[in-house]
């Protein structure tokens, strides 16, 4: 059963809306409860446990006191922000970012820190190549968005520069950087989840790190548990993810893939690459078994995008489209665990 959070302000429209976003939001870990009146609210306490409150700022702390809750939240206006310990959330601003930062502000308990194996593990799909410029990112994307209309889908990228925030034209406030942070901490749940989670289409996705040498913070051991966590915790049935050029023997982490795709070129350069790093995967034993590892070359032309904006939009339904289509139509099978 999803814990309470209740929801009051002396607006009563702001709790109204701001709860019926939040129950439409398949992550959050919450029923969300919106309140009129503080009478009700702590009639309600009392008899039902509220884990989390979210409280407007103009609220008395006597009036505060007889109303039980786990944890407080205070929904900030312009001024007037409280100078206690619970934290505040500025409450006028799109209610995708107010959730973002209610649950990075959230502290959940010990036991709840870690995930939990609940029958429903997803499966890790990797996009490598050893060859640059050959549509890896752009391939990753789009089959995601593409798997993300039959199954739920997220989105991550080992990239140092993936050009992501740029092609959407968003404005991230959180990162891939910040769940490694809440990963080494040993606080990572859903909650964590859902607050550096983003929404491209039908697909979830976690920017990535904004500055290169957060990467080099990250060793193999750290991905591969993350990326446990996150397909065993039932909250998605495919996690996507672009190895993009990671290096640190990034070949290890293939061991947690269902299925590896590698974009390549057919010039003499690309070829060679190629080669090369097929055969230092049989040299070091790490050559993945059966038909994982699947080479696959796009359909480019002189078509594709040129301008920035809308270029995934318009990619997703080009020829590049329609063959990532193709290709993942005779897979279905293989897209969850």
């Amino acid at each position: 059963m999803k814990r309470v959070m209740a929801v009051y302000d002396e607006d009563p429209f702001y709790a109204e809306r701001f709860a019926e976003f939040a129950n439409h939001k398949e992550l959050t870990p919450f029923m969300a409860v919106a309140f009129t009146s503080l009478e009700r609210l702590k009639t309600f306490s009392q008899k039902q446990k509220v884990e989390l409150l979210l409280i407007g700022h103009e609220v008395s702390d006597q009036a505060l006191a007889e109303i039980k809750a786990g944890q407080i939240i205070w929904l900030g206006g312009m001024g007037g922000d409280r100078l206690d310990d619970n934290p505040v959330v500025y409450k006028y601003q799109a209610s995708d970012h107010v959730l973002r930062e209610v649950m990075a502000c959230y502290r959940t308990a010990p036991e709840q820190t870690v995930y939990v194996q609940t029958g429903l593990a997803g499966s890790i799909i990797g996009v490598y190549s050893p060859v640059n410029r050959c549509g890896k990112t752009s391939f990753a994307v789009i089959m995601g968005q593409i798997m993300a209309r039959e199954s739920r889908v997220l989105f991550l990228s080992l990239e140092e520069n993936s050009g992501l925030a740029r092609l959407l034209g968003a404005e991230h406030k959180t990162s891939l950087s910040d769940l490694f942070y809440y990963y080494r901490q040993g606080d990572l749940g859903r909650e964590r989840l859902k607050a550096v989670t983003y929404r491209l289409n039908e697909m979830d996705y976690i920017p990535p790190v904004p500055y290169a040498e957060d990467l080099a913070q990250i060793s193999c051991e750290d991905i591969a548990g993350l990326l446990t966590g996150i397909c065993t915790s039932g909250g998605y049935d495919v996690i996507v993810v672009d190895f993009g050029q990671y290096g640190k023997g990034i070949e290890r982490l293939f061991e947690l893939c269902r299925q590896i795709y590698v974009p390549t070129l057919s010039d003499g350069i690309s070829k060679a690459k190629l080669e090369e790093w097929m055969a230092y995967l049989e040299l070091s034993g790490r050559m993945p078994e059966e038909n994982r590892l699947q080479l696959i070359r796009l359909p480019w032309s002189q078509a594709q995008p040129a301008q920035t904006e809308g270029y995934l939009e318009q990619l997703l339904w080009s020829e590049v489209g329609d063959y990532v289509r193709s290709l993942l139509g005779g897979r279905r099978e293989g897209w969850k665990a």
